[in-house]
Parts: C-alpha cells; structure tokens; sequence
C-alpha cells in the first residue's frame, strides 16, 4: 500500500516528503520494524516511542507518524515520508485500519466491559453465536480466536494496530461476528478508537486497577465510554447490569444507543430478568424474561453470579438476532470457562476449584458459592494479591476471605517488582480483622496449595484463587512457568499415593 493511502483521513499538523512510498507493514513497536514498514511513534504512559525513531529509520522504515515535532524534523531530513498528528493512539488505528482495509467495518462487534465477568460473559457470547453457526472473532484475557484457530492473548484488549489485524485475519477466515472484553485501560486509551461497536455489554464494576485510574469514579468514567462510542458512533444496543451500583453511569452514557436492555434477579422492573433460580454444582437453572416472552433456562455453569453472566449473553445474543429457542438450545450446551470455577478432579472426597477471582467483591462471590456448595463442611482458601497493582484491595481481599473461609492460606500472586512478605502482610491484615479463622501465610504458591490440598477432609472445598487461566508466575520482573490446575493436580495425586 502507498504511502498516501495509509495517512489518508488521518488529521495531520504536517506531513514531510509526499514522495511515493510502498508501505509493508504498521508497527508501533521499533524491534518489529523491518524495510518498509510505517513506524507510529506516539508517548505512552510508561515510555515514549519517539525515543526509538532513529533505530527505526535505521532498521529500513519507510514511513513515519509520529506525535514529535523532532521526530517528525528528524525523518524529514533524513528523506523519510513523514506525519505530524497531535494523538498518537489514535492515529496508530487510523492508519493500521487503512493498512487492513478496514475490517472493522465488516464485523458486528459485541464489546464486553466490567470488573468481573468480562471473560466469561465474552466467551457465553462466542458459544451462542457459534451455536447457530456463525463465525466469530474472540478477543480477550484467557484467549484469542479467529474462526477455528485459537492463539494465545498477551492482554485483555491489545493495541489498535493488533485488534485490526485480527479482524482482518478473521474477515479472511469467513468471520461475521467479533467478541470483545474492553478493558477500562483500553477504553481510557483509546486502544479501540474507531472501532464501531454493534453491541455493549457491562457486567458490573467494583475495586480495581486504582493504581491507574486512581478513584472509583474515573475507573466507571472510563468503563462507560464503552457506550458513548470511542471514536465510532454509540452501539446499537446497550446491555446493562441494573443491579450494579454504577448502573445508573452507564445507562446515562447509553442515551445515544437505539436500544437499551437491563438485566438484573429476582426483579420484574428489568427487559431481562432471572427469577426462580435454583443452583447445584455444576447445574443452574432460572426462568428468564425477556421482551420476547418467559422461557426456563438451564446451564452447566454454576453459581449465581454465573447467572448475570448468562442473563448478559443471552441479552447480547438476541441483540444481534438469535432466537428466544435459539439462546435456549445455545445456553444447555455452554461449557464452564477455564479457570473460572475449574474443577481440578480427585477421588479423595472433596472439591478443589481453580478461579480468577482477584478482586475483594469476586473472592467475596467465589467464597458465598463455595459456602452454598461445601454446606456444613469447610471452605478452605488459599489467595494471594498481585503486586504493583492497587494496594488498597489488599485488606479488603484478606476481609473476604476471612469473612467466609474456615481456613485461610495467604500466599504469593505474581508479586512482580513488590515484596511478596510485604504484599503478604498487607493482605493477612484483613484476614485478622475477621475474628477467628484459622490462617497461615505460606508465600511459595505450589506449596501453599499443597498445604490446602493435604488439610482438606472429605465434603471440603478447597478454593485456589487469583490467577485462574494463566501459565505463569511474575516474580523480579521474570515470569516463570505456574499453573494453579497443574500444581493441584500434582499435590492431590501425591496426597492419592499416601492414601
């Protein structure tokens, strides 16, 4: 592609050297730049990619955009076709949409934001669209997939430049249909800007990623741009927890969208609605209303707050035209998320469950399900707290789970450049507030799981908590490999050895 179509529509301050350039490839990254590709330099929140123009151009850029006016003087001294933009985000999706061809505009899009239940909720969606066939894109915090093919996700929501590149691949594969968790830092970022949203979606929003929003309300400010379109016009359909106390925020950011849907239990006030909820391990069951009637629902998920989750998928579903006996067949078929409520099988008599809860309120929910599940045996639960991330939660995380646990084990969630010692305090803290229950702090995680697994008696609960789906450990800056399933399953074959 030339050089002038990739820039075109972009709001430029100055372009250098209109010379004709054939450009190869969009990177905002110098190390994967290569001869002919454009180069975005743009300042970040944690470094500035202007530094690193020299060993672009040096590495065979053919183009440059850049936010700097010496960067932009620097390559158009040097003879390089040039942009001055005054945003440097929003101009890295600009132009890779041109490179891409614009494959957003070929995809109808549902975007997933919220504190908790983003992943689930993205991949219950997925399900009931692949269930009628349709091919979709998935993008979010366990997994990306385009079609059939499943690659890993560095992030919940990439850069611009990435998301794009997905699309395209997927509009290649025969994909319609796109899946998104949106993260609050994505949204803040505008890393999806431009990207027109069919259907959004939010879960719920509680305590998190303070370090970088820095108080509750910029954290739902940046969560409700989601509705307000970033770039794109307003969805279509908005769909909204209304039992969520930032409710209200994003309902008033949905004025723009054509259609609004609440979800919501045990309420008649709702468009979507669960009432007679029964709930077993591993079988729930409600009867949902919707506005195209009452129909009982069943799920092999578990837990009540896998019941918004699906009352927000099937919202989703039928907003981009699934049936009400469609979302019904659809929903009896979805399968439990991985490292959401995973069970990690034994023959020893009682339950280990692997889940991502690393925030107080879904530790607070994880615990209250196990509680429901474990009757008049003990929840035991082993928790960490991730370091460089808000350390506020920390006690609160320690309250929740002393609040609910007959056993509590503290140990370390990727402590990354912190203290895991002093993350540990800061979290046990909380558990002692709590009274009486029966804690110990054990900072290597394969151990501390094996501690729990041993305690556990028969009818237990054993509940791993904080990491879920990932495969590794971040420690000094090194990430090593873990995986919570694994090491529970290694300590309970050599409790089953012993036995």
């Amino acid at each position: 592609m030339q050089w002038l179509d990739v820039i075109a529509g972009l709001d430029t301050l100055a372009v250098g050297d209109a010379a004709r350039a054939e450009i190869l490839s969009v990177e905002y990254d110098s190390r994967a730049v290569r001869a002919g590709s454009l180069f975005v330099a743009m300042r970040g929140e944690t470094t500035d990619g202007n530094k690193y123009v020299r060993a672009a151009l040096d590495a065979g850029a053919a183009g440059l955009v850049t936010d700097s006016r010496e960067s932009f003087a620097f390559a158009d001294a040097r003879g390089v076709p040039a942009a001055l933009i005054a945003n440097g985000r929003r101009a890295l999706a600009e132009v890779s949409a041109n490179f891409f061809g614009h494959p957003e505009k070929r995809l109808a899009l549902c975007g997933i934001t919220g504190t908790n239940g983003k992943t689930t909720t993205a991949f219950l969606v997925e399900g009931l669209l692949r269930s009628v066939q349709r091919s979709c894109v998935l993008i979010g915090t366990i997994e990306t997939h385009v079609g059939d093919a499943v690659r890993p996700s560095p992030h919940t929501t990439p850069e611009s430049r990435d998301v794009l590149q997905i699309f395209a691949d997927g509009v290649a594969a025969g994909a319609t249909e796109a899946v998104m968790e949106m993260s609050s830092h994505a949204l803040q970022q505008e890393r999806v800007w431009a990207v027109p949203v069919d259907v959004a979606v939010f879960t719920n929003l509680t305590q998190d990623h303070l370090d970088f929003h820095g108080t509750m309300d910029a954290y739902a400010a940046a969560k409700a741009r989601l509705f307000e379109g970033v770039g794109a016009k307003a969805p279509r359909v908005a769909v909204v927890n209304a039992d969520d106390a930032y409710a209200a925020v994003m309902l008033k950011a949905a004025a723009g969208c054509e259609t609004v849907w609440r979800y919501g239990l045990d309420r008649g006030d709702v468009e979507f609605a669960a009432n007679d909820v029964v709930l077993r391990a591993g079988a729930t069951q409600f009867v949902m209303t919707t506005p195209f009637g009452a129909v009982e629902v069943e799920s092999q998920l578990t837990g009540r707050v896998n019941v918004y989750n699906l009352l927000a998928a099937c919202a989703a579903a039928m907003a981009r035209g699934l049936t009400l006996d469609e979302v019904v067949r659809g929903t009896a078929e979805l399968k439990p998320v991985p490292g959401r409520f995973e069970t990690v099988t034994n023959a020893l008599g009682f339950s280990v469950v692997v889940d991502y809860a690393h925030t107080d309120d879904a530790l607070r929910n994880l615990i209250v399900l196990a509680r429901e599940l474990a009757g008049e045996a003990r929840v035991i639960t082993v928790f960490g707290c991730g370091g460089d991330r808000d350390k506020t939660k920390r006690p609160k995380m320690g309250r929740a789970a002393g609040e609910g646990s007959d056993v509590v084990i503290v140990t370390s969630d990727n402590p990354r450049s912190e203290d895991p010692a002093v993350i540990g305090d800061e979290a046990l803290a909380g558990v002692r507030e709590t009274g009486n229950v029966h804690v110990s702090v054990v900072l290597d995680r394969a151990a501390a799981i094996a501690q729990a697994v041993n305690e556990a008696r028969a009818g237990d609960i054993v509940l791993i908590a904080g990491k879920g789906h990932e495969k590794t450990q971040t420690s000094h800056g090194v990430a090593v490999p873990f995986d919570d399933v694994a090491v529970a399953a290694a300590a309970l074959r050599m409790r089953e050895a012993r036995a």
